[in-house]
């Protein structure tokens, strides 16, 4: 009989959850991801808790949401009593590692608050978010001095220079850079470059490479248990595919973008003031679009290949049986939909990601293959990895909700909305052309069966009708036909944020074991401490 002993938690970058086949896309066919859905559970209302990777990636980590974990944007460090998936996994000696990216940044200041030497292997797995980094892997650094720590100390730095990949920074000369008719350098940054392909052979390329590491890590356990996140850069930008991946779609395979009417876009001051950053404009170009959205779509179909690899080896390897796999995206990529470039506000080309799920146990056996459209999050992994693991859970610190119960066919009550977060203190161009205060700068999605109420520090909210109008083009926030739709969501919101969990550092059992201890106001008990009594 199947058991979980291992996981293999698969995470992507900028993935949106509609360019894959399984969740519609009519011209990018991802065989392997749809593979995992057929011997799993496809959630097709799942949700990131922030749409950038810092934020995202620690709600992740932690199962908490982003107002509870404080890392409201990247490179913001961790609270150290913040526990994360290591730290849950490790003492029951399961071997946590990270093969890829996490975007976690040590927490230096509470580190040297007390007296914790940096670089000690005490430090490391605070530094770490709780991972082993068996090969941290972040992305791409600029040339910038303020990155040469950075580049000098990633692995894959190293690989390409031991390839013979000249120069200071190999990984953006050779793996995210063209080469123009002269041999110059055609950096992939710009995206005016995105349709060549880049100056390494795929198989040296960060998603091959990736992958390798990973079949290597998972080799090297042989019999001992472990979590593996499997964590790739791509298809985040640089938007630059090695062949033939750069060119396996055309402008035809282009989908329209998502857009209102002229005129009838909506005229939320926040909204327009992200509609105004240079990625955006750049976006509702279709020049850019046309030139950036294959090579979105190529970068995709190279981590499905290399998807097939692993699926397979863990098929041969016997790991297929006894290995719960979750395959998800830590956010979406606008591409120009609403007007709009990268990933920063809470529509559904940033907010939805994809989330697979697959029990190897008999108990899942009847959702094998099946869609779910529960409200689900990406808090939800880690309890969900605990409940496969036969792990105790941590009810007094965990915001999500396993899974397990859903996979194996059961009727749950279950959340009647999902959550994400948005604090936009960072951008400062946008907070500066609305006047607002670093600690006004908050935007809060509601999404529940039917609505999605955008909450602003200091702005009226937008609300969508998602069953009539799922591209939502009509703002409905300011229509007073609409008002007691929108109480009903500021409530649901009071009570998300009454229901977040703050009282971190004792257990619901301790917590009733003391109660019952003690049992103030109930004068025929024996008491520990005599209070009150006559």
């Amino acid at each position: 009989m199947p058991h979980v002993r291992n996981v293999l938690y698969i995470m992507c970058d900028q993935l949106r959850r509609d360019y894959l086949s399984c969740y519609g896309h009519p011209h990018l066919h991802t065989p392997n991801i749809d593979r995992l859905a057929a011997a799993g559970v496809r959630f097709s209302r799942a949700y990131t808790q922030g749409t950038i990777c810092g934020p995202s990636r620690m709600s992740a980590y932690t199962g908490r949401y982003v107002s509870s974990h404080q890392v409201a944007w990247n490179a913001v460090p961790l609270p150290l009593e913040e526990l994360t998936l290591g730290d849950y996994l490790r003492p029951h000696g399961i071997r946590t590692a990270l093969v890829g990216k996490t975007h976690a940044t040590p927490n230096l200041d509470a580190l040297q608050r007390l007296a914790i030497d940096p670089d000690s292997p005490q430090a490391e797995p605070l530094n770490e978010v709780g991972f082993e980094p068996w090969m941290r892997h972040d992305g791409i650094y600029p040339d910038s001095p303020l990155f040469a720590d950075k580049r000098e100390s990633a692995p894959y730095t190293h690989y390409l220079r031991g390839l013979g990949y000249s120069g200071q920074n190999p990984w953006h000369d050779w793996a995210n850079a063209a080469e123009g008719s002269d041999g110059e350098i055609l950096s992939g940054w710009k995206m005016r470059n995105a349709h060549r392909p880049a100056r390494i052979p795929e198989q040296h390329s960060e998603t091959v490479y990736t992958t390798d590491r990973a079949l290597d890590f998972i080799s090297e356990q042989g019999e001992q248990p472990w979590c593996l996140h499997l964590s790739y850069i791509k298809p985040h930008w640089p938007y630059i595919a090695p062949a033939p991946y750069h060119a396996l779609y055309g402008h035809e395979q282009v989908l329209a973008p998502i857009r209102p009417q002229p005129g009838k876009a909506s005229d939320h001051p926040v909204y327009n003031a992200f509609r105004q950053h240079e990625e955006s404009r750049n976006f509702s170009r279709d020049e850019v679009r046309l030139n950036v959205v294959p090579t979105y779509m190529g970068l995709i179909k190279q981590v499905d290949d290399q998807l097939g690899r692993l699926f397979d080896a863990l098929q041969s390897s016997g790991r297929w049986d006894d290995t719960l796999i979750v395959f998800t995206s830590d956010h979406g990529d606008f591409l120009g939909d609403h007007f709009l470039g990268e990933k920063e506000f809470l529509l559904e080309p940033a907010v939805g990601v994809p989330l697979i799920v697959r029990d190897p146990r008999a108990a899942a056996d009847g959702t094998r293959g099946t869609v779910d459209e529960r409200l689900v999050e990406t808090i939800d992994a880690l309890p969900t990895f605990l409940d496969a693991l036969g792990l105790p859970g941590a009810e007094h610190r965990l915001e999500g909700r396993s899974l397990v119960p859903l996979l194996h066919g059961d009727q749950p009550d279950w959340r009647r909305y999902a959550v994400a977060e948005y604090d936009y203190a960072f951008q400062a161009p946008a907070r500066e052309r609305l006047g607002q205060p670093i600690d006004r700068c908050r935007m809060t999605m509601v999404r529940s069966e039917r609505w999605k109420y955008l909450a602003y520090d200091g702005f009226r909210p937008q609300l969508f009708d998602l069953r009539n109008d799922p591209q939502e083009l009509h703002d409905l926030g300011a229509d007073p036909a609409f008002a007691t739709v929108r109480e009903e969501h500021l409530g649901y919101l009071l009570d998300w944020l009454r229901g977040l969990k703050r009282r971190t550092t004792i257990s619901h059992e301790e917590i009733d074991l003391r109660g019952q201890r003690f049992r103030y106001g109930e004068p025929e008990t024996e008491k520990v401490v005599q209070i009150g009594v006559w």
